[in-house]
C-alpha cells in the first residue's frame, strides 16, 4: 500500500498511478482558488504525529545503560578521560582474538562500553538526536533491534578490518541508525511529509559523510565500525521499507531482524574461518595469555 507524496497519508487499495491523496488534491485546488470558499476542508489527522509518546522511550534506556557502564568504569578505575586496554577488555570491549575465538558477545558488549568521557559524550549527544527521529519512525521495538544490529554490524567490521585493534563505542550502531534513516527516506516509504524531513536528513547524511572524512583524518577513530554500521543500517532500512513499511507489520519486521541475524553469524563464522579458529561459544583460549 502507497502513502501519498505530499503528506504521507495512507491511500487506499488499488490506488494505481495515484500518489497524491484527496485531502491534498482539494487542499491544492483551494490554494489555487479553484474551490468555492464554503467548501469543508475533510478533517484529517496528520499520519507523522506521534499521538502518545511514553514517558521513558528507548532512547533514553540506551543512553541510561550507557552513562551507567561508564559510570562503572568510572568508580573501578579512578579514571575519567581514558581507560587502559585491560580495563576495556574487562567491560566487553571488542577485541579479535577474544571475539573471534569464541566470546562473540563482545560484539555486542563493546557497543556500551565508552574510551573516556569526550567519546561517551560526544557519541550519546549523537544518539540522543538521531535516536529520537529514528524512535518515532520505526516504533521503539524495531527501533531497539535496528540500533542493536548495526552495532553488531559495527563490531564486525571493525574485527574484519583490524582484528587486533580494540573497539569500542556506540558510534557503529549511530551510522546504522543514520543509515537505517537514509535508505527510508530514500525510499519514502513512512508516513512522514518530505518537507518535515528533508532538512534533518540533510543534516543526516552530512554527519555520515563528515564522520567518515574526520575518521580517515584522524588516527584512533575506528572508521571500519562506522562504515560497518552504516551497511547494516542501510540494508535494514531498505528491506523494512520494500517490505514491512507499516508498524503493523511486526511478523515481517521481525522475520527481516531474524534472516539480518542469522546473515551477520554467517559474516562472524566465516572471518574466525579465514583466521584459522573454529566458529565456538565460550571463553577464549587466549584469555590465559593476558
Amino acid at each position: 500500500m502507497s502513502n501519498c507524496v505530499r503528506c504521507g497519508r495512507e491511500l487506499p487499495g488499488f490506488s494505481f498511478g495515484k500518489k497524491i491523496c484527496q485531502w491534498c488534491v482539494q487542499h491544492e485546488a483551494e490554494q489555487r482558488g479553484e474551490v468555492a470558499e464554503d467548501a469543508r476542508q475533510a478533517v484529517m489527522p496528520t499520519p507523522w504525529v506521534r499521538r502518545s509518546a511514553p514517558t521513558i522511550g528507548v532512547t533514553h534506556v540506551i543512553f541510561g545503560i550507557n552513562a551507567a557502564v561508564f559510570l562503572g568504569m568510572v568508580l573501578a578505575t579512578s579514571s575519567v578521560m581514558g581507560f587502559t586496554g585491560p580495563d576495556l577488555v574487562h567491560w566487553g570491549a571488542n577485541l579479535g582474538p577474544y571475539t573471534l575465538s569464541g566470546e562473540w558477545w563482545r560484539l555486542l558488549t563493546s557497543v556500551f562500553v565508552h574510551g573516556g568521557i569526550i567519546h561517551i559524550g560526544f557519541n550519546m549527544w549523537c544518539l540522543w538526536n538521531l535516536g529520537a527521529l529514528c524512535e518515532v519512525l520505526y516504533g521503539p521495538w524495531a527501533y531497539l533491534a535496528i540500533y542493536l544490529l548495526c552495532g553488531v554490524g559495527g563490531s564486525l567490521g571493525s574485527v574484519i578490518w583490524n582484528p587486533r585493534v580494540l573497539s569500542v563505542g556506540a558510534s557503529g550502531a549511530i551510522f546504522g541508525l543514520a543509515g537505517a534513516l537514509l535508505a527510508a527516506f530514500k525510499l519514502g516509504e513512512f508516513s512522514a511529509p518530505r518537507a518535515a524531513l528533508s532538512g534533518t536528513l540533510r543534516s543526516v547524511g552530512a554527519f555520515v559523510v563528515y564522520n567518515l572524512i574526520f575518521g580517515a583524518a584522524i588516527s584512533g577513530v575506528d572508521n571500519a565500525a562506522h562504515i560497518g554500521g552504516l551497511i547494516t543500517g542501510l540494508i535494514l532500512g531498505a528491506l523494512i521499507a520494500l517490505f514491512a513499511p507499516r508498524h503493523e507489520h511486526p511478523p515481517r519486521r521481525a522475520l527481516i531482524f531474524l534472516l539480518l541475524t542469522l546473515a551477520l553469524a554467517a559474516v562472524a563464522a566465516g572471518v574466525a574461518h579465514y583466521h584459522g579458529l573454529p566458529f565456538r561459544i565460550g571463553m577464549s583460549p587466549f584469555r590465559g595469555s593476558r
